[in-house]
């Protein structure tokens, strides 16, 4: 059983191929379960995401792709939704989806995993910002708001790592998720960056094992030849690790499936 749940469309101003190249790319992957998760729209950052009157069109079109292909994939509704104070649209929340990823991509607006930013990190304590990257995350989990966590420590994009150990790190954001009965996703789009390698690192997997916090896996393709992209390689992670099922959501309701 393959699971694909963080994919995203042309709508986000920063993907190409039409949704449709996507779907039929996952049919060809052998996905059974492929979930389109787009950014969701919010006032700031608007020039990578969609317009809030575009949410209608959005949605309308992944349902009739759905419809379409009912008999070769199950195609789920979600959206990626930036966890950033005072921008949560509630209009994204009460969304009639099927799950909704919750995202750290700015750490007190900026945008760190954005490459023209990335001269901003020489003037910063990398140790700090990672600590304050996982007390983002974990306000996240104790949020409420969302089903999956995204690509959980994507302040490792660049390669700039800590001193400081990884686990000690994330282990309040860990305890978080664990508490809030989250999903966190295994997230190949790393192995695309100059990090190269999944979302997350052994080191946080090894924690999500210890606290038995359930995975998903995500392409997070914005390109229709991304989907299912390093598929192999994160299951393996996920298996070494000691997992044998993976979540999906149908209408915001959590299913487990071997993988």
């Amino acid at each position: 059983m393959s699971v694909d749940l963080h994919n995203h469309t042309t709508l986000c101003k920063h993907a190409t191929g039409t949704s449709q190249e996507y779907v039929e790319r996952a049919i060809k992957e052998n996905i059974k379960y492929f979930g389109f998760s787009d950014h969701a729209p919010m006032n700031f950052d608007q020039k990578f995401r969609m317009k809030f009157e575009q949410m209608d069109e959005y949605e309308k079109s992944i349902l009739n792709l759905k419809e379409k292909y009912k008999n070769d994939i199950h195609i789920l509704l979600a959206y990626e939704v930036d966890f950033l104070k005072g921008y949560i649209d509630e209009r994204v929340l009460k969304s009639k989806v099927d799950y909704l990823i919750g995202s750290i991509h700015f750490i007190d607006k900026w945008g760190f995993d954005n490459p023209e930013f990335i001269g901003l990190y020489k003037h910063k304590n990398i140790d700090k910002i990672w600590e304050e990257y996982f007390e983002a995350i974990e306000a996240l989990a104790k949020s409420n708001l969302f089903h999956i966590v995204g690509h959980i420590d994507l302040i490792k994009i660049f390669n700039f790592l800590p001193k400081k150990d990884i686990k000690l790190i994330a282990i309040k954001a860990i305890k978080a998720i664990k508490k809030a009965n989250m999903v966190v996703e295994i997230n190949a789009a790393g192995f695309r960056k100059p990090v190269k390698e999944a979302y997350p690192s052994l080191s946080i997997m090894e924690l999500l094992s210890e606290y038995e916090i359930p995975i998903t896996f995500g392409s997070d393709a914005h390109a229709p030849e991304q989907v299912g992209f390093k598929q192999a390689e994160i299951y393996s992670l996920a298996k070494a690790c000691g997992y044998t099922k993976c979540a999906t959501f149908i209408k915001k309701e959590r299913l487990m499936v071997k993988f």
